[in-house]
């Protein structure tokens, strides 16, 4: 199910970039023979005027073929040349090259805002000064593999609602004070009450805290967050929603710069990156909290798909607009056979790092 739900996940928002392009080019003019759905090979195909819709049998997104946009002899001077990508003016270029990542931004921007109109999961302190939050809970994010509170059969989105120890009892359960309770009672026994799933079911464990080799204080090996939930009305939704895409937008640039930086300095790690695989396991975390929280997880793999297409690599959007800047500068274009030779090998690294990245998620599964 988890699959099932990451696949589409992903296909709704590789199809959006994917639409973006094919919009804005055909707004210039611009030819566009084929969108398809999925990747091939091709099931079926229906044509529409000049473009041919295809249904692909590899259903991870999809992708728009322009012409033009792979320089060769025929779209540069051949008959229809005056309806190619290439020969376009550089502005139009670029507005297409664009018109992904914007699109991937805008869906973003809709899926927040539906979500807080329908009632976002939001971590308390986070939240504007305009609205307050709905039902506070405890929540666990995360179990630590092998803890006391696996054993114990907690699990993510569990609302922990009561803790005690005999006659100890935390009257405010909030992360500081489960914490400080947890210390104190190392090695005794806690009563911990939580409510488990959408009807909520009242459950009881009981859980010894121990000392990890992480850490010299007793834990229950848990990562947890106070949350609410933040329902708004239409317009004051809209507003937030675009608050929140700029502020996981700018996360996410420096996030990626961070492990850029990492990398080229000999200290990044395939641990702090997470490819398909890993992401069905989020999914299925996204799942067990809500079907608000899945808003946010694609919302994120749209921003993250967004941003990440504007760097300057060869294959990528930004790449294109780097060449395409390039040729702004230099009065001339970038010899074809030159520039299509660059970008294959740039869609072959990506190809590569994207077999490690799935390699490493599916050893940390093992």
């Amino acid at each position: 199910m988890n699959a099932i739900i990451f696949i589409i996940i992903l296909l709704v928002v590789v199809l959006v970039h994917e639409f973006g392009h094919f919009f804005s080019a055909k707004k210039f003019g611009i030819r566009v023979d084929e969108f398809g759905f999925g990747f091939p090979p091709k099931l079926f195909g229906v044509k529409k005027g000049e473009t041919e819709y295809t249904f692909n049998a590899i259903p991870f997104g999809g992708f728009v073929k322009i012409f033009g946009e792979n320089p060769d002899e025929e779209n540069t001077t051949g008959a229809d040349s005056a309806r190619s990508f290439v020969n376009k003016p550089k502005y139009m270029q670029a507005v297409v090259l664009f018109a992904g990542v914007f699109a991937n931004f805008v869906l973003a921007w809709l899926l927040f805002s539906f979500g807080f109109m329908s009632g976002l999961p939001t971590s308390v302190g986070t939240e504007s000064k305009d609205y307050a939050l709905e039902n506070v809970h405890l929540v666990v994010v995360s179990v630590l593999a092998k803890s006391p509170a696996e054993m114990a059969g907690l699990k993510s989105g569990d609302k922990i609602i009561s803790v005690k120890s005999g006659n100890d009892v935390v009257s405010d359960v909030n992360p500081d004070s489960l914490k400080s309770f947890v210390v104190s009672h190392g090695g005794k026994e806690i009563e911990v009450g939580y409510l488990r799933g959408k009807t909520e079911e009242l459950n009881n464990t009981k859980i010894i805290p121990v000392v990890n080799t992480t850490s010299s204080n007793p834990s229950i090996g848990i990562a947890m967050d106070q949350i609410g939930m933040a329902k708004l009305p239409f317009f004051l939704a809209i507003w937030e929603g675009l608050k929140m895409d700029w502020s996981v937008t700018k996360g996410t640039v420096v996030g990626l710069y961070t492990l850029i930086a990492q990398g080229i300095h000999g200290k990044g790690s395939f641990s702090e990156v997470t490819g398909p695989v890993g992401m069905v396991g989020v999914v299925g975390d996204a799942y067990k909290f809500g079907f608000a929280y899945l808003l946010s997880f694609a919302a994120l793999i749209s921003v993250n798909l967004a941003v990440i297409n504007l760097i300057p690599f060869p294959a990528l959007d930004g790449g294109r607009l780097f060449f395409l800047l390039i040729e702004k500068i230099k009065g001339s274009r970038i010899n074809p056979n030159v520039a299509n030779t660059v970008n294959m090998i740039g869609f072959a690294i990506l190809i590569i790092l994207m077999l490690l990245v799935t390699y490493h998620d599916i050893v940390k599964l093992l």
